[in-house]
Parts: structure tokens; C-alpha cells; sequence
């Protein structure tokens, strides 16, 4: 009964900002690391940014640096993407994940996470 439900996408202008959620259950939330993924259409899906499991350590695309937090409730067991400024090219389907702690693999590669979200879709308009 693992359950990761995204929320929050819809459709914005360039410049604007968004925040995601992604609630979890059937998982002990605060053991696992978290990550966010994107997705455009005709495109391989794309680490955005994750944060650790244990010690709340981030890491973030370069192409959203400096744009994009991603923070963690491990009292709500939900995970948080705020995007800034957004841009065009930001629009893809995101997906949350979850990485079992101490998993093998680097955790910019999507096959290290073993739950996914549906995704939520964000379209950024020129």
C-alpha cells in the first residue's frame, strides 16, 4: 500500500512560481531519500532535485539551480518542490520518488528510486 500522490502542477506564465507536493504513506517517510524527476514529452525523464534521508542535504539540476527548493515534512510525510521563475522549458510531467536508504547508485539516476508518483503536470507559457 505505498502511495506517493503529487500536486500542485497546473498551467502558469514565464516568471511565475509554483510549489509541488508529493504525500506519501506506506513507507517509514523519514528513512527514505526523496527526489523530484521531469519528464517532457519526447524527452528521457530528468533528475531535478533531491533531498537526503538523513541529514536534509540537497542537490539540484543545474538547470534549476538557484530557482528551485525542495524541502521535506517528515511530520506530514510529504515532500515539497517551490519553483521560481519558472520558464518554458520547464514544463514536463514531475514525478516524485523515493530511494531506500543506503541504495546503491548515484541519486541523480531515476533507477535508484524504487517508488514513483503519477506525476503532476506544470506548463509554463511564453
Amino acid at each position: 500500500q505505498v502511495q506517493l500522490v503529487e500536486s500542485g502542477g497546473g498551467l502558469v506564465q514565464a516568471g511565475d512560481s509554483l510549489t509541488l507536493s508529493c504525500a506519501t504513506s506506506g513507507i517509514i517517510f523519514s528513512s527514505y531519500t526523496m527526489g523530484w524527476f521531469r519528464q517532457a514529452p519526447g524527452k528521457e525523464r530528468e533528475f531535478v532535485a533531491y533531498i537526503s534521508w538523513r541529514d536534509g542535504s540537497t542537490n539540484y539540476a543545474e538547470s534549476v539551480k538557484g530557482r528551485f527548493t525542495i524541502s521535506r515534512d517528515n511530520a506530514k510525510n510529504t515532500v515539497y518542490l517551490q519553483m521560481n521563475s519558472l520558464k518554458p522549458e520547464d514544463t514536463a510531467v514531475y514525478y516524485c520518488a523515493a530511494r531506500r536508504p543506503y541504495s546503491s547508485g548515484n541519486y541523480y539516476y531515476a533507477s535508484s528510486y524504487v517508488y514513483w508518483g503519477q506525476g503532476t503536470q506544470v506548463t509554463v507559457s511564453s
